[in-house]
């Protein structure tokens, strides 16, 4: 028996998503082939006219998807196997990364109007639903909502006016992201909002995020980046995915250990991908080397995204950029190798060459940029932390981090400049 979900991009109708004998497979409409502007759904599926099995089609649609405890509370809610991802974008995937929205055969998709469906949220309402989110991810179930975020951690679309905070309903697009603290990860918010604060003042272009408080609560409410407004005044979705997606990577191996990507292939992908390739390759290596002196050890490729908002794709701001390396019960191991190395502390200069080498980079280009970054960066999160109107001076995980990234950036110069320090042996820096 089969079941069909009608895949949409923008206001098209672009395929048809089945589930055959509970394999997925996925087809292009022949409307959307002969369409004049037809553009692919994703790098790792060209438009064609033949039917994509399992293998092709999985890593795309999987990827739009909550992982792990978030995807099966939502499972539980609507009564459906945690395995099927056919059902849950059934059930959640009304607004999704991107501009992929998924109905029922024969359903209209809704068209955004000035008008937008949004409840707008009291305060006590925002809270309420803070307290909510462990319990029932993306508020699964709620009438209207159907909201579909990738992965692991609790966060949910909503609106932003610039004073009040809502839900989008029937289809509306959302503007931010709002994410709540991680449970039994020290400040997480302010951890987030730092790095991501930080990473706007190197210029390393993140998506714009600010800290907020509700009632004494924390959360992050990060600007969508895949939203727009047009001349109307209208929001309006672009297109995105990130790498695993592009690359047909199952979001279950993002990370480089499980065989998921290393950044050879990140890079490769990018400079296949954009057009010209020159300034988002540099721009994704200031990304890498950013997360190294953060200690953002959780930089796997799910945390890197294309986003389609020309004729060709441009790599997407940075984004769940927090320092982990903070919290000494979360892992030393880096999510993808530098070098033959998963732990800063082992980097030495021949790791960043062979890792230059592996993307395709000039050792001494790759050299000269990271060395630039680790002189820069301390003064750059010292200024930040000392900025009265950012809140965040006297806070302990922000100083805790600004200590991590002088002893990182410190040790990396010395590694790259004194021959004598090349087979030196040092410990995980302490904080």
């Amino acid at each position: 028996m089969a079941h069909e979900l009608e895949v949409c991009l923008f206001a098209d109708r672009v395929g048809t998503l089945a589930l055959v004998d509970g394999r997925l497979n996925f087809c292009y409409a022949s409307g959307w082939l002969s369409h004049k502007d037809a553009v692919a759904l994703s790098a790792s599926l060209p438009l064609q006219a033949e039917p994509f099995d399992d293998r092709k089609t999985r890593p795309f649609f999987a990827g739009l998807l909550p992982e792990g405890q978030l995807r099966r509370l939502i499972a539980q809610q609507f009564q459906v196997s945690g395995q099927n991802d056919f059902a849950l974008l059934e059930h959640i995937g009304g607004e999704c990364a991107g501009a992929v929205t998924f109905l029922e055969p024969g359903q209209v998709l809704p068209i955004p109007t000035g008008n937008d469906d949004v409840q707008w949220l009291s305060d006590a309402e925002v809270v309420a639903i803070l307290d909510e989110l462990p319990r029932r991810p993306m508020l699964a179930g709620k009438d209207g909502l159907r909201l579909s975020l990738a992965g692991a951690q609790d966060k949910l679309p909503v609106v932003l006016d610039g004073v009040r905070i809502g839900l989008p309903l029937n289809g509306t697009p959302s503007s931010h992201v709002l994410k709540p603290a991680i449970h039994a990860v020290e400040d997480s918010v302010v951890n987030e909002g730092f790095c991501m604060a930080l990473a706007e003042a190197m210029q390393i272009k993140p998506a714009k995020s600010k800290v907020h408080v509700v009632l004494d609560r924390q959360f992050l409410l990060v600007e969508r980046y895949d939203r727009f407004m047009d001349a109307r005044g209208h929001r309006q979705r672009l297109h995105q995915e990130d790498f695993c997606q592009a690359l047909g990577v199952v979001p279950e191996m993002k990370y480089q250990n499980e065989g998921g990507p290393d950044l050879a292939q990140c890079f490769d992908l990018v400079r296949r991908a954009t057009r010209p390739s020159a300034p988002h390759i540099l721009r994704l290596l200031d990304h890498v080397i950013f997360n190294m002196l953060i200690g953002n050890h959780d930089a796997h490729a799910k945390n890197f995204s294309l986003l389609y908002s020309g004729k060709t794709p441009v790599l997407a701001p940075c984004y769940d950029t927090l320092s982990t390396a903070v919290y000494p019960t979360l892992t030393p191991k880096m999510a993808m190798k530098i070098g033959s190395k998963y732990k800063f502390s082992e980097v030495q200069a021949r790791h960043w060459d062979q890792f230059a080498q592996g993307v395709g980079l000039a050792k001494a280009q790759a050299k000269r940029r990271i060395l630039e970054l680790a002189r820069s960066l301390p003064a750059t999160a010292r200024r930040l932390q000392s900025d009265p109107e950012r809140g965040f001076a006297g806070n302990a995980v922000v100083e805790r981090i600004n200590a991590l990234i002088e002893q990182r950036c410190a040790l990396t110069i010395r590694r790259l400049t004194d021959p004598a320090a090349e087979n030196d042996v040092a410990a995980e820096p302490s904080v």
